[in-house]
């Protein structure tokens, strides 16, 4: 009888595990969370290229179905430059940032349907240096190069608030070009430049920061003025 009894209690635990571990996310998932290591939370991103007219939303971690392998490529192929055709690895940190921005966009604006329309991403070398030669002010050494930048504006949202939003999350460098309609974003050091930071804007105390370091930014420092004749 105690045989039946310890053999009736063990079946009910094999089921209620075995349910446990499938349900929602695959045996996968399941021996992850049952282990002590929770599934990643799903991160989807959409983008619009202004230049190629092509869009993408992708779930770049988390996603059930793909590897995550597959999106990242897409995600690699859709920041291409688009001048030269040249693609390379985006940083996860930056997806991870534009996620995180994107999170805050949705908590100000419920309802709103973030898509980022895409002015750079990816820069190959060739190309930043023919814009850099044509007085384009791009830095010599450009983030966008390492895949670790992108220049976005969101439809329906205040470039400032888009500016502030990516500031206050301390990730990189933030640059804001009001005339061209863009901010630019990096994972690079925390800088800002073509604005200057309130002090206390993000509701704590911020750490001294200068707002413009020319010589790590994502612009070409400007050149010495020349002394005037005598």
């Amino acid at each position: 009888m105690i045989g039946y009894r310890r053999y009736f209690i063990a079946a009910i635990v094999a089921f209620v595990l075995s349910a446990a571990l499938w349900d929602g996310h695959g045996m996968a998932a399941g021996f992850g969370g049952f282990f002590g290591e929770a599934p990643q939370s799903e991160r989807t991103l959409s983008f619009y290229n202004t230049h190629t007219r092509e869009r993408l939303t992708v779930s770049y971690r988390g996603g059930i179905g793909r590897e995550a392998s597959d999106a990242l490529n897409d995600i690699e192929y859709f920041l291409r430059d688009h001048r030269s055709g040249q693609s390379r690895d985006i940083d996860e940190g930056l997806l991870d940032l534009l996620h995180d921005m994107k999170a805050d966009l949705e908590r100000r604006h419920p309802g709103l349907d973030v898509e980022y329309h895409v002015i750079s991403g990816y820069r190959s070398k060739s190309t930043n240096d023919r814009l850099r030669a044509v007085g384009g002010g791009q830095a010599k050494d450009s983030q966008h190069t390492h895949g670790k930048a992108i220049d976005i504006r969101v439809p329906g949202v205040n470039l400032k608030e888009l500016r502030d939003i990516a500031w206050c999350l301390q990730r990189g460098g933030v640059g804001y070009y009001k005339g061209s309609d863009f901010v630019h974003v990096d994972t690079a050091r925390v800088r800002s430049w073509h604005w200057k930071p309130a002090v206390g804007m993000c509701g704590r105390q911020e750490e001294k920061v200068p707002s413009v370091i020319l010589a790590s930014a994502d612009i070409a420092p400007p050149k010495p003025a020349r002394k005037p004749k005598v």
